[in-house]
């Protein structure tokens, strides 16, 4: 049976890059071993004690959980305040955008840390007025936990940032899409639902997960609050036991493997949405 010389040709040269990128690959390891045993021998070499990060290494293991949840609550949150912010910007209604223009400018304008400390500090202390005025159950609402501001504090942040990737998305899909909507008689809260939404998401993920990524990094930012997440547990120990450099790189590497799971899983799932796109 004769063989098409176009595809053995082909085959070739697919089996040819498969090698190049193969040794590329281990190439670029070898490079990362190579920067890792450099880095090791460096903290050798200024005394960090790797004997105390092997033993206590697991206490600061035990604040992922903590970090994981922050990091989906509050991105969850900030999720739907950038779908609800973008939908204020378009709207036609003048309050609508100026809640929304007002929110964005303020929340992207001003520190994550100086949010944080306003919403654990200045809550409580507005909650304890209202209590005092006699507005019992609105001032216990505003009392938060730890935990609830670092919440709270992230998600209206980044739904700032949200509300633009959102509105990107939105735009993106063609106007004639909408206007034939319109025509087979949808409502407004139809065509976001079945025609709008469904396109965009498409534009929405990368950008979410990507602010996932950089929500996890910033959630360590609720131990200055006393969450006792990953950077709340290294802290403390490293205070503790005068073990700053050990803990904070057991910590680092706490994140580096977070973020290098979160990145392959968001990129499994890019894939997997283009995919279904092309079908």
């Amino acid at each position: 049976m004769a063989v098409d010389p176009d595809l053995g040709m082909g085959l070739e040269l697919l089996a040819a890059q498969n090698r190049e990128r193969l040794i590329q690959n281990v190439k670029v390891g070898a490079v990362w071993v190579g920067l890792v045993a450099l880095l090791a021998a460096m903290l050798l070499a200024v005394h960090v004690d790797p004997f105390y990060a092997a033993e206590h290494y697991g206490f600061v293991l035990q604040g992922v959980l903590t970090t994981l949840w922050v990091s989906f609550a509050s991105i969850s949150f900030a999720t739907c305040l950038g779908l609800f912010g973008a939908l204020g910007l378009q709207s036609r209604n003048s309050i609508a955008q100026g809640v929304s223009g007002f929110y964005i400018s303020v929340f992207r304008a001003t520190p994550l840390l100086i949010q944080l400390l306003i919403i654990f500090l200045g809550l409580p202390q507005i909650g304890r007025l209202l209590i005092a005025l006699g507005f019992q159950q609105l001032g216990e609402l505003l009392t938060l936990s730890a935990t609830q501001s670092g919440i709270l504090a992230l998600g209206l942040n980044y739904g700032a940032y949200m509300t633009e990737v959102f509105r990107a998305g939105i735009q993106s899909v063609a106007h004639g899409q909408r206007q034939a909507a319109q025509a087979m008689g949808m409502t407004p809260v139809q065509m976001l639902r079945r025609v709008v939404l469904p396109q965009a998401i498409r534009v929405i993920i990368p950008d979410v997960g990507n602010n996932f990524i950089f929500m996890l990094k910033d959630s360590a930012l609720v131990s200055v609050i006393g969450v006792l997440e990953i950077t709340g547990r290294a802290s403390r120990l490293a205070r503790r036991d005068s073990k700053c450099m050990e803990m904070l790189l057991v910590a680092a590497a706490a994140y580096w493997i977070l973020v290098i799971i979160a990145s392959w899983l968001q990129s499994r799932l890019e894939n997997r949405m283009a995919r279904a796109y092309r079908h």
